[in-house]
């Protein structure tokens, strides 16, 4: 029988293997009452594509997201911009506007999604923190509508950003978010509800995807989600909700990286420049750059006749286990006007770092800080902190886990949970993350 109100909680880093009677008993519950199945996220398996992926129920060279980040060619270019938040980089009809076709009175409510700022969907809360022209930077969130975050203000202070990302990663921002999406079903009670919980990926990262601070997090994790499904329970809508979990990727033990911008750099296709006693990308003088993304990078070229020269530099690098240009993107669903001339993929147990200094003394001073706006590529060194200088260290050895290349093997599929029958799960086969959409209309009944 379907539900009118369906919580879907995209879970990063949870696995078929992490659901267990002792480590997740919530979890394990849920699956027990409806279905456990395993995912397959489609590459690039990193969380703005993967989120756009089930939201639209298209892949990347549909819905336009092939990356964290997007690499600006055009007018006011050439730049870099990370975790740019605006819906209108997704191409496609989005679950909530699928399920107000077809139900013109439901609410819809989504938390922390990528790209997600100016959606249609009726309830949105994101980080959204304010920088100062002095430099410091205040504590806020985008939301729709304007005053729903300052009502959430008032009764729970403000979202813990400190413990979202860096080096303070911790479960209260998780806390925060479900108890913060508790108070909205109890107001609000909306239809579909979208919720992102990042904790996995931290501890995943920082010690690795089987680590016991990993199998720790999951303890946390389900605890959390135990005191959130408690909270549902005593809404009015309570005996009605059902669960959808999506592992969103599964991440790998890593052993090291790979430095795409310093082979570019060393065979003369990369520029800098100097400054503030650091070296600078030089984007405009540049012939080429990678702009790096956990376990794969787009590599923007400025000559095509420039394409052969790139590929022959980045094929000798160790550890990069597959190089892809011009019509071979497609291989890779990756032939898409924002893609780079060239896509290059690691081994799993590789990920590439942004570095494209030889000598660290030279680093730029925001590589040295937790800032994932200025850095033209994702950092997960921001993780860590030097216990002497207080700063993000330059060591990409400390990465432990990491995630983003196609699947392939077992180890790279995700769990799929359903805390209800009705959802169409099916423990024998593998579900796609493109299957999200159409499953959740399902469960909705439309």
């Amino acid at each position: 029988m379907a539900t009118e109100h369906l919580i879907f909680l995209s879970i990063p880093g949870l696995r078929p293997g992490d659901v267990t009677a002792s480590d997740t008993p919530t979890l394990f519950e849920w699956a027990n009452r409806g279905a456990l199945a395993v995912l397959e996220p489609t590459f690039p398996c990193v969380t703005s594509c993967v989120q756009a992926s089930m939201l639209t129920g298209t892949p990347p060279e549909a819905h336009g997201v092939i990356a964290n980040g997007f690499y600006n060619r055009g007018p006011g270019g050439p730049d870099v911009a990370f975790w740019v938040a605006h819906n209108d980089v997704v191409s496609g009809e989005s679950v909530w506007d699928a399920v107000r076709h077809r139900r013109p009175d439901s609410v819809s409510a989504v938390w922390h999604a990528q790209n997600i700022k100016g959606a249609t969907a009726d309830f949105i809360i994101t980080p959204s923190p304010i920088h100062e022209a002095d430099g410091t930077t205040k504590l806020w969130c985008y939301s729709k509508p304007d005053g729903m975050y300052q009502w959430l203000l008032d009764g729970m202070g403000h979202f813990p950003l400190q413990h979202y990302w860096g080096p303070f990663s911790n479960i209260e921002s998780t806390r925060w978010i479900l108890n913060a999406a508790a108070r909205l079903i109890e107001r609000e009670a909306p239809n579909y509800h979208w919720i992102y919980i990042p904790h996995l990926d931290y501890a995943a990262q920082k010690f690795g995807p089987n680590s016991s601070q990993a199998r720790a997090a999951l303890g946390e994790l389900d605890a959390a989600l135990a005191d959130f499904a408690g909270q549902v329970a005593r809404t009015p809508t309570g005996g009605d909700a059902v669960f959808l979990v999506a592992g969103e990727y599964a991440l790998t033990d890593v052993k090291g990286a790979v430095f795409p911008n310093r082979a570019l750099r060393r065979a003369g296709l990369l520029a800098v420049t100097e400054r503030d006693g650091g070296e600078y990308i030089d984007l405009a003088g540049s012939a080429a750059f990678a702009m790096v993304d956990h376990q794969f990078a787009h590599v923007y070229v400025d000559q095509p006749q420039r394409v052969e020269d790139v590929v022959a530099v980045l094929s000798t690098i160790p550890g990069i286990a597959g190089v892809f240009a011009g019509a071979r993107r497609r291989e890779i669903g990756m032939d898409h006007p924002r893609s780079g001339d060239v896509v290059i993929v690691t081994d799993d147990d590789r990920w590439c770092a942004y570095y494209w200094w030889i000598d660290d003394d030279l680093a730029p001073p925001f590589a040295h800080t937790v800032d994932i706006h200025n850095k033209p590529g994702y950092d997960p060194v921001e993780l860590f902190l030097d216990a002497e200088t207080k700063r993000t260290p330059l060591d990409a050895t400390l990465v432990r886990g990491s995630h983003g290349v196609a699947v392939s093997k077992s180890r790279h599929r995700t769990a799929l949970i359903c805390s209800s029958p009705d959802a169409g799960l099916d423990g024998r086969r593998v579900h796609r993350d493109t299957d999200l959409k159409t499953m959740s209309l399902r469960v909705l009944g439309l």
